[in-house]
């Protein structure tokens, strides 16, 4: 047997690079599954929504917005594990605060954004068949509310990752301010409180802008850390 081949087979096929790989493009994983679910359920119905809106959408959409539901659970997942994989890579580089900020939000993060699924899926599978119009109404302004409060621990994730990583002297300050500025427009998204129009939380802001800003980085995060960054295998 060749020496080639003895280290070959002494290598796991499984092992810490492949681990480090793979949580490492968890964030592209991650905004790849948000985006199939929003195009496959689309917009829920506004804030204050007549009752007809909201028996249509969910009770017309009930199969998509059941499976959208499950592949947003698979992309928190793998938003975690994305968190998971900066922790790593600021531990490594003695940044470990930085990497410990970035775990506590994206728990905060998993948490308030499966909060709003899980009542999506709730409206769908049997709410919105019922007779309590009331309810389903509370309960589709509530998924608003809780999207536009998921803008704080949005941005804690964006700051913990960026901050943390420049301080590592892992990105430059170019990338640095980039992340400086999406922190505060995806904080912005959490004052989005209007009764209507652009700066409400169904509106275009909230909705649209801040969501895009914070996948942008997500998705440039995860590719610089898959591509940029050497691997140190110590974590996994």
């Amino acid at each position: 047997m060749s020496a080639s081949s003895t280290v070959a087979a002494s290598t796991p096929r499984y092992g810490h690079a492949f681990w480090e790989r793979l949580w490492r493009s968890a964030g592209i994983q991650s905004v790849g599954l948000f985006v199939v679910a929003y195009v496959l359920c689309g917009m829920v119905p506004p804030v204050g929504a007549p009752p007809g809106a909201l028996m249509t959408f969910y009770e017309g959409a009930r199969t998509s917005v059941l499976i959208a539901a499950a592949l947003c659970g698979l992309a928190i997942l793998n938003l975690t594990w994305f968190a998971a994989s900066i922790r790593v890579v600021l531990a490594d580089a003695g940044q470990e605060g930085w990497g410990s900020a970035a775990t506590a939000a994206s728990a905060a993060v998993a948490a308030l954004l499966l909060l709003p699924v899980m009542i999506g899926a709730v409206l769908a599978f049997s709410v919105a068949q019922s007779a309590d119009q009331a309810l389903a109404s509370a309960l589709n302004d509530l998924v608003w509310a809780g999207f536009v409060m998921s803008s704080f621990p949005r941005a804690m994730l964006i700051m913990a990752g960026s901050l943390g990583l420049w301080r590592a002297g892992l990105i430059s300050n170019g990338l640095f301010a980039a992340g400086v500025g999406a922190i505060v427009l995806v904080l912005a998204g959490g004052t989005t409180w209007m009764s209507g129009g652009f700066w409400s939380p169904d509106g275009l802001y909230s909705s649209i802008i801040s969501p895009v800003i914070g996948l942008v980085w997500v998705t440039a995060m995860s590719a610089f850390l898959l591509f940029r960054v050497p691997a140190a295998r110590s974590g996994w």
